[in-house]
């Protein structure tokens, strides 16, 4: 029986006995062999740099754990193997402080001194990531942009939250200039960005790293490891400062070297004094000051994440009490994005007006922290002070901000629109669904008031697929609205966000292009103005027609009141443009509001043109009145203008509340540009009348067009009721398996809910009611007038 030796589950068989000596030679062999097959390490020539600055990187964290370990000699020789891996090519300035922070280190490794390798690591990672941002500079001066790409990896990145994304643009310019030829606008442009990226960055990590130094309650390891980032830091940005004369760059740098042996002696004193002088100057000066888009973009964020706050505050606090512990966080959030979009901005403030953004500054240090209090439950503001406080900062910013700055901005729309989404999501996985549909609808409104309509005009199918994904779906794919009424599990509902995200990214995009083309509210608005136009040259046509021969003095005095009644309807249309202007901040609400005053008017005149004796009676009081103010002896004059004002103006008027709402969806230029398609064909249409006198079938037309104002009222119904929904005034049904394509609700008006479709329903049984109405009306007075004829001829 053969020995056996039982290792586990493996079995090993020796089935011949082998010598000491054999078994050597065999284990050399092995040995060797192991170390010909072991792949060779790369040398530090063919690494890339961002390979060598990890392994710096990681060979000085094993020198920290091997401090901490009390093994010193195993931290000499990491902080050795350290120095080995420096990266070739690295900028004379940036290598001798990198040569600094390892002689530091050693020093460090071999005291056991684990604070001050700590520093040392932060001051090697420091001069690193400066020497990634002079290499990738000089390579893009040189036109290499694959040179400057390797570099770039070396480099440090903001934190990431969800008001703030990674940066990406100095990667994206570098693509930019990569993919085309390295003319010198190109390399211009790329240094541009790569500096606004970069400096940007650092200047953020700088303040953070400075104040984890100065944080007396932090880890002694973090505050030295920070201190000696920071060190390194300032000379990213101080070639910047130097040029805009903000101080002296030496002596800033003074204080930052200073910092650490500060902390290593424990001068607490000396580290707090130092820090706050060294956080003055950074905040006196912006190493990439901000372009006008981007001030506007930051202003556009301060005021619509402001905007929220007092909206989540209210909702999640009853008087003092907090009842939804995720809206007050949610309040806390926006009140943080609008803090950092505040900081951004607080320079450009400043130079307007010091005081005042010093006093907003308090102001919105006090609601923030108002909203930690809430969100620990130390005490709880009520509602109605929360909202005051905000709005009071909402009025002096709009004050003291240029009127560049507080402008329409896509952008901002887009910045905070994704932050509410990211409040979707929350509440989804929360399971608080009826929180999830609240913050959709907040989402929703943002976009419907923001980028929609600009993007109306210029992508219409991208606004299909938009509203498709907020709402009940578009092409296949199911819509948040649709998902979240049917409590849709959090991996459905993050999925169709990714699709939806994609969608806005390509609105961003799309508007950031700025095309040009006419959309469908182009169209809209023309056939308004042409079918009220149409309407008044009927009536005007029909008034003017007996005013021949010796009479046609008389239409002279109507000609002028019909341009006094386009002069009030001009009126009219600035004074509903200044109230509208004024209450937008009411967004959907209003656009509600006027859609049903705009529903009011269509009933009433669906009534006039199916009731034919409305609309005799209406053409017979033009007449009567006619006559009137012809035989009268005196006014005449006043009163034929007066005839031609009203005849005039009631269309006008109507005219002005229709288009009212489509400027809510499109914007006052391109509902103009409608105005102005339909106001041509009404004037030519008015002069063949008019040069002609063609006697024109009024009634024939008029009940054909009551026919398409009819359906302009089922139109209008859905899309009210749909309005509603999104303003919260009406519960949302999905039709389940039902998604109407863009064109039904953009032209008819047609969503995939029980309630717009019943509403839209009952809107048409009362068009074809109202019709059928009249016409049993008009039989049964017929058949009155005609039974004593019929008895006289029986008699």
């Amino acid at each position: 029986m053969q020995p056996q030796a039982h290792q586990g589950s493996v079995t090993l068989r020796v089935r011949n006995r082998v010598s000491p000596k054999k078994l050597g030679f065999y284990l050399l062999l092995l040995l060797l062999g192991g170390l010909a097959l072991r792949p060779a390490p790369a040398a530090a020539d063919d690494r890339e740099p961002w390979q060598a600055a990890d392994a710096i990187s990681d060979a000085l964290f094993a020198a920290q754990a091997a401090v901490l370990g009390g093994d010193s000699r195993a931290a000499e020789g990491h902080v050795a193997e350290a120095a080995a891996a420096g990266p070739d090519g690295l900028p004379a300035e940036s290598a001798a402080l990198l040569a600094e922070a390892l002689d530091a280190a050693a020093t460090a490794a071999a005291a056991g001194d684990g604070d001050a390798l700590a520093g040392a690591r932060g001051r090697a990672a420091g001069a690193l990531n400066w020497g990634g941002y002079l290499a990738a500079r000089a390579a893009i001066e040189a036109g290499d942009a694959a040179e400057a790409q390797r570099w770039l990896l070396v480099r440090d990145f903001r934190t990431s939250t969800r008001f703030s994304r990674p940066d990406a643009d100095a990667t994206l310019a570098l693509r930019d200039l990569a993919a085309n030829e390295a003319t010198p606008e190109a390399v211009a442009a790329a240094l541009a960005q790569l500096d606004a990226d970069l400096l940007d960055t650092y200047q953020a990590r700088l303040t953070q790293h400075l104040a984890t130094a100065a944080d007396a309650n932090a880890l002694p390891t973090r505050r030295a490891e920070s201190a000696g980032i920071a060190a390194a830091y300032w000379r990213v940005l101080a070639p910047a400062y130097a040029e805009q004369g903000a101080g002296d760059a030496s002596t800033v740098l003074a204080g930052f070297d200073a910092l650490l042996p500060a902390l290593l002696a424990g001068d607490e004193t000396t580290v707090a004094t130092t820090a706050e002088r060294l956080s003055a100057t950074l905040g006196s000066f912006r190493a990439a000051p901000l372009s006008p888009d981007d001030q506007a973009r930051r202003a556009g964020q301060l005021l619509r994440f402001l905007a929220l706050v007092p909206v989540e505050y209210g909702r999640g606090v009853t008087e003092q009490t907090v009842m939804v512990e995720l809206e007050v966080q949610e309040a806390v959030s926006f009140m943080g994005g609008a803090e950092a979009s505040f900081a951004d901005l607080r320079l450009g403030l400043e130079a307007i007006d010091p005081a005042r953004t010093a006093a907003l500054a308090q102001q919105i240090a006090t609601v923030v922290a108002d909203l930690d209090a809430a969100n620990r439950k130390e005490y709880v503001l009520p509602p109605e002070q929360m909202t005051a406080n905000v709005e009071a900062i909402n009025a002096e910013l709009t004050a003291l901000m240029p009127p560049a700055w507080t402008a329409a901005n896509a952008d901002a729309d887009f910045d905070v629109l994704a932050s509410v989404l990211d409040q979707v999501e929350a509440a989804v996985r929360a399971g608080d669904y009826a929180l999830a549909e609240s913050a959709r609808l907040e989402a929703y409104a943002i976009f419907d008031f923001g980028p929609e309509p600009r993007l109306l005009g210029f992508a219409p199918p991208l606004v299909a697929r938009i509203d498709g994904l907020f709402w009940q779906g578009y092409d296949g794919q199911p819509g948040l609205a649709q998902a979240i009424a049917l409590e849709a599990a959090p991996a459905e509902v993050a999925a169709i966000r990714a699709e939806l995200d994609g969608a806005l990214e390509e609105a961003q995009l799309t508007l950031g292009d700025l095309p040009s083309a006419p959309g469908a509210i182009i169209t809209n608005a023309a056939i308004i103005v042409f079918r009220e136009g149409l309407e008044s040259v009927v009536i005007l046509a029909a008034l003017m027609a007996s005013m021949v021969g010796a009479m046609a003095r008389h239409r002279r005095p109507m000609v002028l009141g019909v341009v006094l009644s386009l002069l009030a309807t001009a009126a009219t249309w600035w004074i509903a443009q200044q109230i509208l202007s004024s209450l937008t901040r009411f967004g959907e609400r209003l656009e509600a509001i006027v859609s049903l005053i705009a529903i009011g008017i269509l009933l009433l005149i669906t009534n006039w043109f199916f009731h034919k004796a409305y609309w005799k009676d209406w053409m017979a009081g033009f007449h009567q009145q006619k006559r009137r103010v012809l035989s009268a002896e005196t006014g005449q004059f006043v009163g034929l203008v007066l005839l031609g004002f009203t005849s005039m103006y009631r269309e006008g008027f109507e005219t002005v509340l229709f288009l009212q709402a489509l400027v809510l969806d499109a914007g006052t230029t391109v509902v103009l540009q409608g105005v102005a398609v339909g106001a041509l064909a009404v004037l030519v249409v008015g002069a063949i009348t008019f040069k002609l006198q063609a006697r024109l079938p009024y009634k024939k037309m008029l009940v054909w067009t009551g026919v398409l104002i009819g359906l302009v009222l089922v139109t209008m119904v859905g899309k009210t009721v749909h309005v509603m929904q999104a303003v919260g005034w009406v519960g949302i049904t999905p039709i389940q398996g039902v998604t109407p394509p863009y064109w039904a609700g953009l032209w008819f008006g047609l969503y995939a809910t029980w309630q717009g479709v019943i509403m839209q329903i009952g809107a048409a049984v009362f068009v074809v009611g109202s019709y059928y109405l009249a016409e049993g009306m008009q039989t049964k007075r017929r058949q009155a007038i005609a039974a004593p004829r019929t008895a006289e001829r029986a008699q």
